[in-house]
């Protein structure tokens, strides 16, 4: 009878150790999962000369964010330029464009935490690069030259906290060859 009264002792002690479980609480990522939100996201490079303003270039995407990964959009734009590499026939191709990824985590009291990866490439202008009769009509040149492009490239990753509706002044960066001005504008919002 000992042994029983201590057996229904410790078990009466170890459950008031463990939690109570409830059929109505769920775990945060499982409710999530079940009520994503779809995110509106929009990032707009603008550039500047001085204050007057050259273009403009916007990119919108929408994805669901549901706690759980992957929340995330990839966007990637852009076309493939020629490099004349002067052997063996001589073209090779590189990417020039926008490449943009973004992930999002749901924070308390409506903030969403987004991370961002922001990649853009562009033709800035280009140069002659003198080449030898064996290579000219590889090139397609007629005058002994070829024009390189001049790649200008502009990279950054950043985590930054939004509210719906809100935008987020990322980035002003200046480009060291021309002077010109990019501003990168984040505005994030949530699709009901």
């Amino acid at each position: 009878m000992k042994s029983v009264n201590t057996a229904v002792l410790l078990l009466a002690a170890v459950s008031c150790l463990v939690p109570p479980l409830r059929g109505q609480d769920k775990p945060k990522s499982e409710d999530r999962a079940v009520h994503p939100t779809q995110l509106k996201v929009q990032i707009v490079f603008t550039e500047f000369e001085g204050d007057k303003k050259i273009k403009s270039m916007p990119y919108t995407s929408v994805f669901a964010a549901t706690g759980l990964p992957p929340d995330s959009m990839k966007l990637r734009i852009g076309s493939r330029v020629p490099l004349f590499t002067g052997k063996d026939g001589g073209l090779q191709y590189i990417d020039v464009g926008t490449n943009l990824d973004c992930t999002a985590d749901r924070l308390d009291e409506g903030k969403f935490g987004l991370r961002i990866a922001l990649e853009r490439s562009w033709i800035q202008g280009d140069v002659p690069i003198p080449i030898d009769n064996t290579t000219q009509a590889q090139a397609g040149a007629a005058d002994n030259h070829f024009k390189e492009p001049i790649i200008g490239q502009y990279k950054t990753t950043e985590y930054l906290l939004a509210r719906d509706g809100q935008t987020v002044e990322t980035t002003v960066a200046t480009d060291p060859l021309n002077g010109r001005q990019l501003k990168i504008e984040l505005t994030l919002n949530v699709l009901k």
